[in-house]
């Protein structure tokens, strides 16, 4: 498993790397056998008004899923700890889903997503490039929870058609399908 710990607006001490390192990749083996990789990034706000000013984000690559939690503290290993807890509450969640549709052996789908930052202002900042696979809306539904996303574009294997599955304001789920 490949492991990163890198930093934003703040020096990055080894007793942080260890402490970030041992809690997520103690709560990641715990649960899955194969993790191609876990991206932590600590960071910390700027802003002195902001009581929890130290923010951890966890991306975990499997090679059927990309997990992603986000969480903030007063202190860095507070942020560590709370992440910590919230990715694997994630991953319970994940797991139980799979087992209940009786997936487990289906794990093993590659994905990859690739991230592509533009410098035209005031106009598109950030371009994400992934593959889109062909996919049921209830898993699709469940590959935006795990990715703490609002919205997910794939490609309906019931229809054949590109689709958007995204979240309502009344909790439940919305599908776009265009029609040519």
């Amino acid at each position: 498993m490949d492991f990163v710990v890198k930093s934003r607006n703040i020096e990055l001490n080894e007793e942080l790397k260890k402490r970030a390192e041992k809690k997520i990749r103690d709560r990641v083996t715990k649960y899955f056998d194969k993790v191609i990789k876990v991206e932590v990034e600590l960071s910390r706000e700027k802003n002195p008004k902001i009581a929890k000013n130290s923010i951890v984000e966890v991306t975990v690559f499997t090679p059927g899923e990309i997990i992603r939690s986000k969480d903030s503290g007063s202190d860095m290993f507070e942020a560590i700890d709370k992440v910590a807890n919230k990715l694997e509450g994630q991953i319970k969640k994940y797991r139980a889903k799979l087992i209940q549709r009786g997936r487990k052996d289906n794990v093993a789908k590659a994905a990859s997503l690739q991230e592509i930052e533009t410098g035209i202002k005031n106009q598109i900042v950030k371009v994400k490039t992934f593959t889109i696979k062909p996919t049921t809306p209830e898993e699709a539904v469940m590959q935006m929870e795990l990715l703490g996303h609002d919205f997910f574009v794939f490609i309906n294997s019931e229809t054949g058609n590109t689709a958007v599955i995204y979240k309502r304001k009344d909790k439940n789920y919305g599908l776009i399908e265009p029609s040519f």
